[in-house]
């Protein structure tokens, strides 16, 4: 099942939700090009919804991690949100956590964007 994403608007942050599963070929394609073309709109403050992504491979835990670089390198903030337990799992295994945001609550992760 290849990734899906869509995005939505809420308070001034772009919310992207995903689902089906971020792995090697196409589905980091459409992770990178949905990042590249917000960025290339002015979007800054961006949530991956996560809770619809029931696996990510090696490869997508280093797309995440390219996203992530990419916002901030442009002086923008990436946050993750609702990663399933599986998901969950992964970026404590692979300490992405450590360095991605990941938050459950989407009203809070919102909140939590600078100004």
């Amino acid at each position: 099942m290849s990734m899906k994403a869509s995005t939505r608007q809420v308070d001034g942050v772009t919310v992207v939700d995903l689902s089906g599963c971020i792995k090697q070929g196409k589905d980091i394609t459409v992770l990178r090009d949905t990042i590249e073309d917000l960025l290339g709109k002015g979007q800054k403050k961006i949530l991956l919804n996560l809770g619809d992504i029931n696996h990510i491979d090696s490869s997508g835990a280093g797309a995440l991690l390219r996203a992530f670089n990419s916002v901030s390198n442009r002086g923008g903030e990436l946050k993750l949100l609702h990663p399933t337990k599986k998901v969950h799992d992964m970026l404590q295994n692979t300490k992405l956590y450590t360095v991605l945001d990941v938050r459950d609550d989407e009203a809070a992760a919102i909140a939590a964007f600078g100004s």
